[in-house]
């Protein structure tokens, strides 16, 4: 760690615990995702809970760059692996499951998909996308005994900690299912991490940052931060047609993210602090697109105020 770098969790001038952190000291490799598509759905898509899926998710299950469907999930890791290997040849891989819910289906499918993976020597861990109430106890009991195998980390959608945005964005569950399913997994050595999303619709800065503070209370290992993208043909574009609700500007948003930063623990990893949204299908806002300029605005801001994460800790 850098001298003049107060955080203790950092071999450069990251003033949070970024996942290459964790990745780096964990394995001494090089750890990429290679993202792939499943084939799942989700209960919010199918009927069992709901229709349309969340109204800012895309067609294609929030797997925009997950691999494609057509393919098995063996060509679809080897492309990826090829690709990913081009920028670093020494890495070691993840297999992470992204598109849809991954934990929802019959248990002999969710195991087909993740037995290869298991297997193979240049995949370290395995990484599944999937939502709270789709946790029925004989996965997490499948997924505890894979981890004597492979680190398993459960991606939980979570977006916000209010029951009244989860409706208005049809997540299906309740933030109540959630805290449930955290306390089960708590007693497995499964890793959590959770999704946050800023700007959602008539969320205030005051109820971003609590989405945080409540968060970073649990028992979980690391969080994804993401702004929220109005995506083509979604149920939130047309929303925001008819609405025109406010969406966060970059320095806005820079501001969020670092008063959440202030409110979680040094301990939890920040795998993520910006999306990525396909060029051709975001409708806005478009500084989202410069994914490495808001990482540098936020690196900036915290050295200029001194901040580190987990300062503001209670």
């Amino acid at each position: 760690m850098k001298k003049n770098n107060p955080f203790p969790y950092s071999d450069d001038n990251k003033r949070y615990h970024t996942f290459n952190y964790y990745l780096k000291h964990r394995f001494h490799d090089k750890v990429f995702k290679v993202p792939l598509n499943a084939g799942f759905t989700c209960p919010n898509r199918d009927g069992r809970c709901g229709v349309g899926g969340c109204t800012f998710c895309s067609a294609l299950g929030s797997g925009d760059y997950a691999g494609n469907v057509q393919d098995d999930l063996m060509t679809q890791f080897e492309k990826g692996f090829e690709m990913m290997a081009r920028k670093w040849p020494n890495g070691k891989a993840m297999a992470y499951f992204q598109a849809y819910t991954n934990t929802y289906g019959p248990i002999e499918k969710i195991k087909q998909c993740i037995e290869p993976f298991m297997k193979k020597e240049d995949v370290l861990a395995i990484c599944i996308a999937t939502r709270a109430d789709c946790l029925e106890e004989e996965v997490i009991e499948y997924l505890q005994k894979c981890t004597e195998t492979k680190e398993i980390w459960l991606e939980l959608g979570l977006q916000s900690i209010y029951n009244e945005t989860a409706e208005r964005i049809n997540r299906g569950h309740t933030f109540e299912c959630f805290e449930q399913a955290i306390q089960l997994l708590s007693k497995t050595n499964i890793k959590i991490c959770v999704h946050l999303m800023n700007s959602l619709p008539y969320e205030t800065k005051e109820m971003m940052i609590e989405s945080a503070r409540v968060v970073g209370q649990m028992p979980i290992h690391a969080v994804k931060i993401h702004m929220l993208h109005l995506i083509k043909s979604t149920r939130m574009a047309q929303q925001y047609e008819e609405e025109k609700f406010h969406l966060l500007t970059m320095e806005e948003y820079v501001d969020v993210v670092l008063e959440q930063l202030k409110v979680l623990p040094a301990s939890i990893i920040i795998q993520r602090l910006t999306g990525d949204g396909v060029m051709e299908d975001l409708i806005a806002p478009e500084w989202t697109l410069k994914k490495v300029c808001v990482l540098n605005e936020i690196d900036k801001a915290m050295a200029k105020n001194d901040l580190i994460q987990g300062m503001n800790v209670e």
